[in-house]
């Protein structure tokens, strides 16, 4: 059993992060990355990233820090702040690292880390994934991960409303 003082420490700057992959890739270890708002967690959350931690080895998540959240989905937006949403994350068992982006894409930070593989999922294209072509260039694959249907923090949102 992990201590739950590491969670903390699963959540890294721009700096730590490229320190802690040299670690990693000395180990090869297989990087799989994965992005998102991650607003409220829930079950089709979990799925996606239990998806994305089996293509490899080690799991980080990027989230979008709330100006960029509020930017994509509106004033409302996010409900949790990027601190909270960044620590339910890193005490996720299958989540090895997670970072905070401040862009409205994760394109710097994918062209930072570049992953040995990156997932998204939902109804996009290989072509319509931020990062995809890089990543793919770099001798890396892009996997496109199924959705959970019935599960959406903004169907949650529009409940609680109700």
């Amino acid at each position: 059993m992990k201590s739950v003082q590491a969670i903390p420490h699963k959540i890294f700057t721009a700096a730590t992060l490229q320190a802690q992959l040299k670690r990693w890739r000395l180990q090869n270890k297989k990087i799989v990355f994965t992005n998102g708002v991650f607003d409220i967690l829930h079950e089709g959350h979990i799925a996606s990233l239990s998806d994305a931690a089996a293509c490899g080895n080690i799991l980080i998540v990027g989230v979008n820090a709330d100006a960029s959240v509020k930017r994509l989905k509106g004033e409302s937006r996010p409900v949790n702040n990027e601190n909270s949403r960044a620590l339910l994350l890193a005490s996720l068992i299958m989540t090895d690292a997670v970072i905070i982006f401040e862009d409205d894409t994760p394109y710097n930070l994918i062209t930072a880390i570049m992953p040995d593989v990156l997932v998204k999922g939902g109804d996009y294209t290989i072509e319509t994934i931020v990062g995809a072509k890089e990543v793919i260039a770099n001798g890396g694959e892009v996997i496109i991960a199924a959705i959970l249907e019935g599960f959406s923090t903004t169907a949650i949102i529009e409940r609680m409303k109700k």
